[in-house]
């Protein structure tokens, strides 16, 4: 897959899409399951080893390894033999002053990776030691120089910018990608503590955008890392910015694998411990093989209903087949399975809205909605206004009443 085909293909993706979508990944699982899911470009970056060994992504900035021969080794074994449909991205430590960098940029395209990305960039350092790099030949510069001899060796150049003139650079030196990077991700047991807000990161985001669009309009403006971290913060970003991508590390290897082990690995050290009256409990367990299954699933609708609920998959704990189960509630309910979902929701949010002051993306999450375009439409189609309309209507006749 080379330079033209990539962009061909990011550029109808954000056409048709709105954006794309980038994984930072440390392992093969990641990126198999990443590339499952969609993503349009997986970076192949040191701080995602860091992650899987149970390390801050910080550590990738220091000492303790070769990044330019963590990343090599990984990725060569687990990344490129496996995914052959998403383009791999090498980050480039293009500091590294043991390298020859044209030599190096050389033999990553014959290795077969798409382009490079520059990471660790010395644009996360600051103060004296940053001061001590750049005198030495080990600043920022270099690390554009890489993006134009990648560019120049027709190689997919992603660069992680810090400031507009970092992005003027970057462009001139011919970076398809300028990523806007706030720092290490928030969240979870690993995350950065010290980040930046939404509303700050999208104006020095656009900022950056808007500095690397005087140089090159057909750029892609991307960002990572900092207070983004869910599909509503970078809902807000898109809306806020000329943003067309996200980039994360920690967002898709990190936090979402931190829950779900703990969770696990909680829920097997006590098995004894659920509710039995807990309705799947029941189903689970055989207490429920006479159950009523429409109540079964109004029920499990009713605990469930901001996650992610397929009728498909509670005919299977039911033990009986999707279209019994499909033509059985629609008898009793007198409206399908999805209809009553998603008025449930709808009723739902409703009521949410009556008693708490909340964004609407929060209330729209709460429900099972993480695309707030389709909730607003929903919930305008079964309630009559827009959610925002909707909530000023009621805190009114809250007034009226007293």
């Amino acid at each position: 897959m080379d330079r033209e085909q990539i962009l061909k293909k990011l550029r109808a993706t954000i056409h048709i899409n709105g954006h794309i979508t980038g994984v930072a990944a440390g392992g093969g699982m990641t990126a198999k399951y990443a590339a499952m899911g969609g993503t349009d470009l997986i970076l192949a970056l040191s701080a995602g080893k860091f992650r899987q060994m149970g390390r801050s992504s910080l550590a990738s900035f220091l000492c303790y390894g070769n990044s330019n021969e963590v990343v090599m080794d990984f990725a060569t074994k687990e990344l490129l033999p496996s995914i052959k449909d998403v383009p791999i991205i090498f980050g480039l430590n293009g500091t590294d002053p043991t390298i020859h960098l044209y030599e190096y940029l050389q033999n990553l395209k014959q290795l077969g990776f798409a382009g490079i990305n520059n990471f660790p960039s010395v644009g996360m350092i600051d103060g004296k030691f940053r001061e001590e790099l750049e005198e030495r030949g080990g600043g920022y510069e270099r690390e554009i120089e890489a993006v134009r001899l990648a560019h120049f060796l027709d190689l997919f150049t992603v660069a992680f910018v810090f400031d507009g003139e970092q992005a003027r650079k970057m462009a001139e030196a011919g970076a398809d990608v300028i990523c806007a990077h706030f720092g290490l991700t928030s969240g979870g047991m690993l995350g950065a503590k010290k980040v930046l807000t939404l509303e700050y990161a999208s104006k020095a985001a656009q900022e950056m955008f808007d500095a690397a669009g005087k140089v090159r309009e057909d750029v892609i403006r991307m960002v990572y890392g900092g207070p983004i971290r869910t599909p509503i913060d970078a809902s807000y970003i898109y809306e806020h910015t000329s943003c067309e991508g996200y980039i994360g590390g920690s967002s898709f290897e990190r936090i979402p694998i931190e829950r779900a082990i703990l969770n696990t690995a909680r829920a097997f050290k006590t098995p004894g411990s659920f509710d039995p009256d807990d309705i799947m409990v029941k189903m689970l367990t055989g207490l429920g093989k006479h159950y009523d299954y429409v109540e079964f699933v109004t029920a499990y609708i009713e605990d469930h209903y901001g996650e992610e609920i397929q009728l498909n998959e509670l005919a299977l704990v039911a033990h009986v087949s999707t279209s019994y189960l499909s033509t059985k509630f629609k008898k009793e309910k007198g409206i399908s399975f999805s209809e009553y979902l998603v008025r449930f929701r709808m009723d739902k949010a409703a009521e949410i809205m009556g008693h708490k002051k909340l964004p609407m993306t929060e209330i729209a999450a709460m429900v099972g909605y993480q695309d707030y375009a389709q909730f607003s439409k929903m919930f305008k189609k079964y309630k009559g206004n827009a959610p925002t309309r909707y909530y000023y209507m009621k805190y009114e006749e809250k007034k009226e009443r007293g």
